[in-house]
């Protein structure tokens, strides 16, 4: 009604043209709709007709939820929230709006949930903006050929199954073989670069995501890493939406040129969360009572890694799944899976884990697809005797099991495979420098570490490790420039371990 005063005590025919000639209102559309079935997880809609797929809901309690199936006459939605909150026939509004989380450097150093809520009670997230966790895979033109390395700090994975920047590699094994530990491990290894980590934690025990936390704090990667924690105890909503959201915070970085390693632990715990939520929802189970769009859910997901041209930022995404195995199965539904979707995988063998090898790599199951294009030339002139040496050794090993009588020459491999596979023996939270690495594997190669028991192997690379730094400074600058390793660089590190082996016999003499 208009405010102009000259219409106080006019008559009814006035009146009624002054409304008519003021403005009319916006029309406002709400759709409300009823919940009919409530499950631990999801819920039954009607009422909402012109909801759309992966579009976010907003129950009258408060939760939110996503439609994941649209049906005739009802929807199938997803809850982010504990669903003992949601009531049959309480309210549901459309947002038109689909999932999204929060993103930007305020992240950094933080614990949230998938949609960048906090969970480390240091306050609210101040993002910079609001993404969706679903997003298009870059096209092939917007992408580069992979050609950095990126280090990790561990001997076997940087000398045998290198990873490229931009690389999506698997690291596989059953349980209790150290595929957190080496993904974490990783991590700290950045330390000295300039490559922002997130670890993604999936169905989690909060005791290990702890865990977790205490190491990259006190590795000093906090400041650069995002630690999304969608736990056991919560919604298995956030837990499928995980993983996504991570992506999403990865590629705000990527899309300004920075490098991202990602690590998703696991996604076992992912598809599973994925399986209940559709069975629960009576999508049709198949193989393992895992729905058919299985394969989809994780391949949109990894194809969003990769290394950027330009036009897309010029960023990277190097991306570690993490995935389960149940007694040495590398053939079930999962895990074959993720392999064919990889460029590659790290196998973690519970074997090699009795005998005491950590990390517990197989380089015989291990492959890199990828990585080895990007591996620095210094790396390179030293793995194909690595691989080789140890192939023989296990095989021969396995040989010799049955005491059967060896000559000499045989006798001699064992030995050197023995020690080979002892110097690639690494202690937990302790990421090697590339120039130290090498020194360790060319001694080893060598003969240096021949002979020696498991105690003494370890103290020797210690005594290398400590004067590599000093002995060999010239040849660091030499590998950071990505040069090949000539005979002469090669004979300086096998002198240097020759040394540390006399030191310990020295020692050893010292102390009958």
């Amino acid at each position: 009604m208009s405010t102009d005063t000259g219409n106080i005590g006019a008559g009814p025919e006035t009146v009624l043209k002054a409304l008519l000639d003021s403005p009319a209102p916006a029309p406002q559309l709400s759709e409300i709709g009823r919940v009919e079935e409530v499950a631990d997880g999801i819920a039954v809609v009607t009422g909402l007709e012109r909801a759309l797929s992966e579009e976010l809901l907003r129950f009258e309690c408060g939760v939110q939820g996503i439609v994941l199936d649209l049906e005739p006459g009802r929807l199938g939605v997803v809850l982010l929230g504990a669903s003992d909150r949601v009531t049959v026939g309480e309210s549901v509004m459309r947002t038109r709006k689909v999932v999204s989380t929060r993103v930007g450097p305020a992240l950094l150093g933080r614990v949230v949930d998938a949609i960048g809520d906090p969970q480390d009670g240091k306050g609210p997230v101040k993002a910079e903006a609001e993404r969706p966790v679903e997003a298009e895979a870059p096209r092939i033109l917007d992408r580069m050929a992979i050609s950095r390395p990126l280090a990790t700090g561990l001997k076997a994975v940087d000398a045998a199954v290198p990873i490229g920047l931009g690389q999506r590699q698997l690291v596989i094994g059953d349980r209790q073989t150290g595929k957190t530990s080496l993904a974490v491990d990783a991590i700290l290894n950045q330390k000295k670069t300039e490559v922002i980590c997130i670890y993604c934690a999936i169905g989690q025990r909060g005791d290990a995501v702890a865990k977790v936390i205490g190491a990259i704090r006190e590795g000093g990667m906090a400041a650069r890493t995002i630690v999304l924690s969608a736990g056991d105890e919560g919604a298995a909503g956030l837990a499928y939406v995980a993983p996504y959201a991570a992506l999403t915070m990865a590629e705000y970085f990527a899309h300004q040129g920075r490098d991202v390693l990602v690590v998703l632990d696991d996604l076992t715990h992912h598809a599973r969360s994925y399986r209940e939520l559709s069975l629960l929802l009576r999508r049709p189970p198949g193989r393992e009572a895992f729905p058919g769009d299985i394969f989809y859910i994780h391949a949109r997901l990894l194809e969003r890694a990769g290394q950027f041209a330009q036009s897309a930022g010029g960023g990277s995404i190097t991306v570690l799944p993490v995935v389960e195995t149940q007694a040495e199965n590398l053939s079930a539904y999962i895990p074959t899976n993720l392999i064919s979707i990889t460029d590659g995988q790290i196998y973690l063998s519970p074997r090699l884990v009795r005998k005491n090898q950590f990390p517990a790599v197989d380089l015989g199951v291990s492959v890199s697809r990828v990585g080895g294009k990007a591996q620095s030339k210094a790396f390179r002139s030293v793995a194909g005797n690595l691989r080789v040496t140890l192939s023989q050794f296990e095989e021969l090993e396995d040989f010799a099991r049955f005491g059967t009588r060896l000559d000499d020459a045989t006798r001699a491999r064992l030995v050197r495979g023995a020690a080979v596979r002892a110097s690639l023996r690494q202690a937990e939270r302790d990421p090697i420098p590339a120039l130290e690495q090498l020194a360790v594997l060319v001694s080893a190669m060598d003969g240096q570490f021949d002979g020696l028991s498991e105690a003494d192997t370890f103290t020797a690379m210690s005594t290398l490790r400590a004067s590599a730094p000093r002995d060999l400074g010239p040849l660091a600058d030499q590998i950071a420039h990505n040069q090949p390793l000539g005979e002469e660089a090669r004979a300086q590190m096998a002198a240097l371990g020759k040394q540390a082996r006399q030191t310990l016999g020295k020692q050893d003499g010292a102390n009958p």
